[in-house]
């Protein structure tokens, strides 16, 4: 089965939807309240991705992994949001494989084909976020060369704190780590 990694396009959007709630609903069972997870409808996150689109983050880039032409995982990067880096430095806001695809090697084509893409425009730092009791996404990140930074932060849900750590990972160069001053909070 030939997996293919390409430019994600608006006729994608429901498929990202999809795959971004189930993805959601899958790997933060336990981290999230469950509440907010049942809640999720992948008809109301592509109506919000439809809206993005229209306006896009200026830099940012979409892709989608496909097998036998259909979408089982995207990721999307581009310019970090976080004041405390320097300019430059990259960010991947989004990795997901539908959890049926977990496993196949759709989020290393993702992440790989996302590196790639960074390192050519020259980019030397990249980042992510990602939960702290998410440990199969922690242990995919540390394999695909990042690490914690020392920042981290909490964002509510549902008015429960959701802890999250900063991974950096340097390309070209040697691992990223202390990237910005222990303790600093994401903005």
């Amino acid at each position: 089965m030939d997996l293919r990694v390409r430019e994600m396009t608006e006729a994608d959007l429901d498929d990202v939807a999809e795959i971004r709630v189930r993805g959601w609903q899958f790997a933060y069972r336990g981290l999230m309240p469950q509440s907010y997870l049942d809640a999720m409808s992948p008809e109301a996150d592509a109506a919000a991705r439809r809206k993005r689109w229209a306006d896009p983050r200026p830099g940012a880039v979409g892709l989608v992994a496909e097998r036998e032409g259909r979408v089982i995982g995207f990721a999307a990067f581009g310019p970090t949001r976080d004041e405390d880096l320097a300019a430059g430095a990259h960010e991947v806001y989004a990795l997901y494989v539908h959890p049926d695809g977990i496993g196949t090697g759709a989020g290393r084509a993702l992440m790989d084909e996302s590196l790639d893409r960074c390192r050519t425009a020259g980019v030397e730092l990249v980042v992510l976020w990602v939960l702290i009791g998410n440990h199969r996404a922690r242990r995919f990140y540390e394999r695909a060369g990042f690490g914690p930074d020392g920042t981290s932060t909490a964002y509510d849900v549902d008015g429960v704190a959701v802890p999250e750590v900063r991974y950096a990972r340097r390309l070209g160069g040697p691992p990223a780590g202390d990237t910005a001053p222990r303790g600093s909070m994401r903005t």
